[in-house]
């Protein structure tokens, strides 16, 4: 079992920074795959980014390539994702997941973890 705790979120002006940690309680997060997902208000849950186990290979959502950074720290059990040049769009709760696999997983259908989300509000 994985249980997992996001922590980061908060109210940011356009075109500022935020970074998302996300913390595991397990006794290692080798061979998991960790992902980023977000819902908006009236929106379908939407993947942002994920990362190997190893965290040498990234994935991201057209919509954050170039702005967002997924990383992680298995020393430290935890995962983060930085933010930057965040726009309106963006808001969003925002959820960490994990799941035991050698792949990249993309869809959270795929992840079986997850943490409780943490709110990102995004002001003009």
């Amino acid at each position: 079992q994985v249980q997992l705790v996001e922590s980061g979120g908060g109210l940011v002006q356009a075109g500022g920074s935020l970074r998302l940690s996300c913390a595991a309680s397990t006794r290692t997060l080798l061979t998991y795959a960790m992902a980023w997902s977000r819902q908006a208000p009236g929106k379908e849950r939407e993947f942002v980014a994920a990362i190997s186990w190893s965290g040498g290979s990234t994935v991201y959502a057209d919509s954050v390539k170039g702005r967002f950074t997924i990383s992680r720290d298995n020393a430290k059990n935890t995962m983060y994702l930085q933010m930057n040049s965040l726009k309106l769009e963006d808001t969003a709760v925002y959820y960490c997941a994990a799941e035991l696999s050698l792949r990249v997983p993309m869809s959270g259908d795929e992840y079986t973890y997850w943490g409780q989300g943490t709110q990102v509000t995004v002001s003009s």
